[in-house]
């Protein structure tokens, strides 16, 4: 009869340990989790630069104005259809993206004048400067207008939109 109260014991004490270490597994499995949580998000879809101030004299020339560019990155391995996504400034400027499909880890830049689009250059076709040189803000959205990223300089430097 002695035998059995310690092996009660012992069964007690090895359940206790049991639930013991599940509970440290469990904590030990959750805060790496809840720690990612709280990470800067990355999009996959990015304002990468932006050349508001075409270098040399504001001419209005078809090369001048082809030297004020956004770049677009795909940050992600797989590619995106930018088809219907647009690109805004603060003045109401908008430039919606046609069926152009952004490689993984690739980049696309968007000039303001006239130009034949090809995989990395994109033109809006335009015959006036859009982006201003002291301040002004970059704002990307998707096909439904959610938004994805945005860049500013000057006095509208950071925050979001």
């Amino acid at each position: 009869m002695q035998g059995e109260p310690v092996s009660k014991s012992i069964t007690a004490r090895r359940l206790t340990a049991a639930v013991l270490s599940a509970g440290a597994l469990t904590t030990v499995l959750t805060v790496p989790a809840s720690a990612a949580e709280h990470r800067p998000h990355r999009p996959n879809v990015q304002i990468t630069d932006v050349q508001y101030d075409s270098p040399g004299r504001d001419d209005r020339s078809n090369r001048s104005l082809n030297k004020e560019w956004v770049e677009i990155t795909n940050n992600s391995r797989r590619a995106v259809n930018l088809d219907g996504w647009t690109l805004r400034d603060e003045d109401g400027h908008r430039y919606r993206f046609g069926d152009v499909r952004l490689a993984g880890r690739a980049s696309v830049r968007v000039h303001t004048g006239i130009g034949r689009d090809t995989r990395t250059d994109l033109y809006q076709d335009r015959r006036a400067y859009v982006w201003d040189n002291r301040s002004d803000r970059a704002t990307l959205r998707d096909d439904r207008g959610r938004f994805v990223d945005d860049e500013s300089w000057g006095r509208n430097r950071g925050g979001r939109r």
